[in-house]
């Protein structure tokens, strides 16, 4: 089974090209033009286990709205795209990852129906170089291009670098334990109407 996918999406205000394999080791190559969304896409691949190529350019000279709304959507297009039918896939996964004072809860739902919760709240408007005003934006665009059900709790923290980390890599372990087949149903669909879509 060959689970790996490449999304390319090109626009007039961006050009991103996403690859994924589920079955690899963590191995990250990221050329994004956010310098600390790129480290968050590192930390994604490292605790996740899967392999992760993203190259990206956008229209930064507008802002970084248009550039992080479609790395979500190619992002969740390439796992959608990577996990085929879903068979066999324990399809749901969650993890709470401490980050020193910060504590996030991850949980997601591979369900073909995309919908984000979303409760987090950061101190400053910049992250490094990245707005953390559209980081609820991301998620809901991940979830859109995955076709998945995204619950993402930030339950403590002070510092934005924390949070943010902890909520990436708590994403990476559910994403991984949801996309993990179970050998006892490995030939079957991860649900009573036998398709998700």
């Amino acid at each position: 089974m060959n689970r790996s996918a490449t999304v390319t999406r090109q626009t007039k205000e961006t050009r991103i090209n996403v690859s994924v394999n589920i079955d690899g080791t963590g191995d990250s190559e990221i050329n994004v033009p956010i310098k600390f969304l790129g480290h968050m896409f590192d930390a994604l691949a490292r605790h996740s286990g899967f392999d992760l190529r993203i190259d990206a350019e956008g229209d930064m000279e507008i802002d970084q709205h248009h550039t992080v709304e479609d790395l979500g959507i190619v992002l969740g297009q390439a796992f959608k795209k990577a996990l085929g039918d879903r068979k066999g896939i324990y399809r749901a996964g969650f993890f709470i990852y401490p980050m020193d004072e910060a504590l996030a809860m991850v949980a997601v739902d591979i369900s073909g129906r995309p919908y984000l919760q979303f409760e987090a709240d950061f101190r400053r408007r910049f992250c490094g170089d990245f707005d953390t005003d559209l980081t609820k934006h991301f998620f809901e665009a991940f979830a859109n291009g995955f076709g998945a059900n995204v619950v993402i709790r930030l339950m403590a923290g002070e510092n934005d670098h924390h949070k943010l980390e902890a909520i990436f890599k708590a994403l990476a372990k559910s994403l991984r334990m949801a996309c993990v087949i179970d050998r006892r149903m490995e030939e079957e669909i991860p649900s009573t109407k036998g398709v998700i879509e």
